[in-house]
């Protein structure tokens, strides 16, 4: 698992599913930015002190903006390294 710096995070992306019956199809449909927080950066220096990343946890499901962050694959996870500004929302359920 890749560790973020600074004021990034790991997110991955959420793909979409269907079940039918006791069985769940999952494709590679685009389901919106939709993603789920996997690992959260320590935060960044602001005039020598360091300000971490409030308002997310590891498990947070988030809206992100779209064409933002960096690609990396890692087994067969769909995953995306974007800076903290770059989500938008939050998704509560």
């Amino acid at each position: 698992m890749i560790k973020p710096l600074n004021d990034y995070l790991v997110i991955e992306k959420v793909k979409a599913e269907k079940k039918i019956g006791s069985i769940i199809l999952t494709s590679e449909k685009k389901t919106g930015n939709l993603a789920t927080v996997v690992a959260i950066g320590p935060g960044k220096k602001v005039d020598g002190k360091l300000e971490a990343i409030e308002g997310l946890k590891v498990g947070d499901k988030v809206i992100y903006r779209e064409y933002a962050g960096t690609d990396y694959e890692e087994g067969d996870k769909d995953l995306l390294l974007i800076k903290v500004e770059d989500i938008l929302a939050v998704v509560e359920d």
